[in-house]
């Protein structure tokens, strides 16, 4: 089952992935760019919607879509990919949305670096973290009553000149499923840090304790003190092989690559 060429994994709420065998180039096509979705999509209408800055600030705010639209814009071209993202390849099975190797995609995000508005609010000096809540709710098995879905990062993470409240993918208004209106973008982490349907930042005196930041998204690591269990931050080193084709001239097949890395997105590339 395939919505707008993407192969569905889940179809309520949609994951759905990039078919890597059909990318051309380094830019995923948005129609091909994978959907991961913990929640169904949200209703939201633009002229009502609203971004509320608040928390550590000096200055609480909000923002309107068109009060956003008067700030200095950025373009990055980031990789995103799901955490996840391979997991039927794994030698044991591993419960959650059973990708293949198409959670993954590289685009051009369009939007404002975060740091300007989190400068008009005035960051206090007891600021450490700096929360994200997406407009979309539902619930986990091991989590009955409702909640939304929230993300927190490092302050210093938050403030690069490369996270962006992106409003745009390949030159395009995002759609419904990559988080229409709002969504952040934190190149070189994986999806989970880039919360959709963005509607409401706070900023943190303490690390975030919440259900996506501590029991889900985590990875367990030997430390000094033993085994502990850590939220997944920025992507690993990764790479997939997306095909062979014949090479016109010779008797050669050529194999189409891409790889990956965290922080700074590294473009696709093929190779022979």
């Amino acid at each position: 089952m395939t919505i707008d060429e993407r192969k569905i994994i889940t179809a309520v709420p949609e994951n759905s992935e990039t078919p890597l065998a059909r990318l051309h180039g380094w830019v995923t096509p948005t129609r091909l760019m994978f959907v991961r979705n913990h929640f169904p999509v949200p209703a939201i209408d633009l002229a009502s919607w609203r971004l509320q800055i608040e928390g550590c600030v000096d200055r609480p705010a909000t923002w309107s879509w068109d009060e956003l639209a008067l700030l200095e814009e950025r373009s990055v071209l980031a990789t995103i990919e799901c955490a996840g993202n391979g997991r039927t390849q794994l030698a044991e099975p591993v419960p959650g949305v059973q990708w293949g190797s198409g959670a993954v995609g590289h685009a051009e995000w369009t939007g404002v670096p975060l740091h300007l508005v989190l400068a008009r609010a005035g960051l206090q000096p007891n600021a450490v973290e700096v929360l994200f809540e997406g407009a979309d709710r539902g619930t986990e098995p091991d989590h009955p009553e409702p909640m939304a879905f929230e993300r927190a990062l490092p302050l210093d993470v938050a403030l690069r000149p490369d996270t962006l409240l992106a409003t745009r993918m390949n030159g395009e208004l995002l759609t419904p499923s990559h988080g229409f209106p709002l969504r952040l973008l934190v190149p070189g982490w994986y999806g989970v840090a880039s919360v959709k349907w963005l509607h409401r930042i706070r900023v943190l005196a303490k690390p975030f304790e919440g259900y996506y930041q501590t029991e889900h998204y985590t990875v367990r690591r030997a430390t000094a003190a033993g085994i502990e269990r850590v939220s997944i931050g920025p992507m690993v080193v990764k790479s997939e092989i997306l095909g062979r084709r014949a090479a016109r001239s010779s008797r050669l097949a050529a194999t189409a690559c891409s790889a990956w890395r965290g922080r700074a997105s590294m473009p696709w590339r093929a190779s022979r």
